[in-house]
């Protein structure tokens, strides 16, 4: 990193810690409070948790129907919960097909299932990403080395407040014979973003 980006992230730290520290001072939070909160969010949040989702769906065809219907209720039934959303976010889960090719983008802001796929990458966030995924899906995912065939058309899932998507995808050739751990190998959270392929 840079010395002046170094420096801007120091300054937005000092602004952080000033914020913190009248809050706490007023009684509006408390400091312990909000690391246990820090400490649990890291702990819980991981694209781990998209790719158990996956993996069942790969293995079980009633768990799969499930999740296409009702991601969080599916989500639940593994023990990833939505990580303190609001029960208003409603997070969907789109497969992917030999037909159909979904991506997920959110063009507004940056709505992401963090719960569910981790940490968003900085490219979801761009600018550049948010409005060429929709203009140019298949040059975008060209980019990150996913080419597909003429006919497979493709989706853009656009995020909002309320719903989040995440890309259930293909099971790749071979896959049924790995073990459940080898499989989760092969889901990553480009895969779970629509931007890749097992």
């Amino acid at each position: 990193m840079s010395g002046s980006g170094h420096h801007r992230n120091g300054e937005l730290q000092a602004r952080v810690n000033v914020l913190l520290a009248l809050a706490e001072e007023r009684g509006i939070v408390d400091r312990e409070e909000i690391d246990r909160r820090i400490e649990l969010l890291g702990s819980s949040v991981s694209p781990l948790n998209g790719a158990l989702m996956v993996v069942r769906a790969w293995n079980d065809d009633a768990y799969r129907e499930r999740l296409l219907d009702d991601a969080g209720a599916a989500a639940a039934e593994l023990g990833v919960s939505g990580g303190g959303y609001s029960s208003d976010i409603r997070l969907h889960a789109v497969a992917n097909t030999p037909e159909v090719h979904n991506v997920v983008v959110c063009t507004l802001c940056s709505c992401y299932p963090l719960a569910w796929l981790g940490p968003p990458p900085a490219w979801y966030k761009s600018e550049a990403y948010r409005s060429r995924v929709v203009r140019d899906p298949r040059g975008v995912l060209a980019e990150f080395g996913t080419t597909l065939p003429d006919a497979t058309e493709v989706r853009v899932w656009d995020a909002s407040a309320e719903a989040r998507y995440m890309v259930v995808p293909m099971a790749p050739a071979g896959a049924a014979d790995l073990s459940e751990d080898q499989q989760l190998d092969l889901v990553t959270r480009d895969c779970l973003i629509g931007v890749a392929v097992p």
